[in-house]
């Protein structure tokens, strides 16, 4: 029997129930959200759950909501069932104020660099991280370059020619 999105919605909500909302399937790609202290919760169980077996972990960023109050940051998984060839993405919300969000690394190794990633550009504590340092910024920084807390470009430069920017 060949894996559908339909049988992964229904494994996830016979365990989580109604924990597990805003169920989506953007482009056939399954997607849900979780309360972020059951991250690893939902994670382990799409590992260990024989049916299911998503066991890889492709990619692990965040994305900023500024307008979304007290769920600022997201963390977005994208998990990889390589038997049967299926993908799905699982997002975890948190506030920007204290963005702490357990980590993954226990179960997928290859968390850790993208969680240290994720950290250094947009500031998300992942609890329990085994070397949680900023990996490709300089250490000095004081803020998260890929928040949209500053603006795109400075408007007080002088030495810009609007026109060759497509604004004159």
């Amino acid at each position: 029997m060949s894996l559908t999105n339909e049988t992964i919605k229904q494994r996830l909500t016979e365990k989580f129930g109604d924990q597990l909302s805003d169920w989506q399937e953007p482009y056939g790609m399954l997607t849900f959200t979780s309360p972020k202290d059951l991250n690893l919760k939902v994670l382990q169980f799409l590992y260990d759950d024989p049916e299911l077996r998503f066991q890889f972990l492709t990619d692990l960023q965040a994305v900023h909501y500024p307008d979304r109050k007290g769920e600022e940051l997201a963390v977005v998984y994208h998990l990889h069932n390589l038997a049967d060839n299926v993908r799905i993405r699982f997002k975890v919300f948190t506030d920007i104020s204290k963005p702490d969000v357990y980590s993954a690394t226990a179960l997928y190794q290859s968390a850790n660099f993208m969680e240290r990633e994720t950290f250094d550009f947009y500031g998300v504590n992942f609890v329990g991280h085994p070397n949680l340092i900023r990996i490709l910024n300089v250490d000095e920084m004081d803020y998260h370059p890929l928040r949209k807390e500053f603006p795109l470009e400075d408007q007080t430069r002088i030495d810009k020619d609007d026109e060759m920017f497509g604004r004159g």
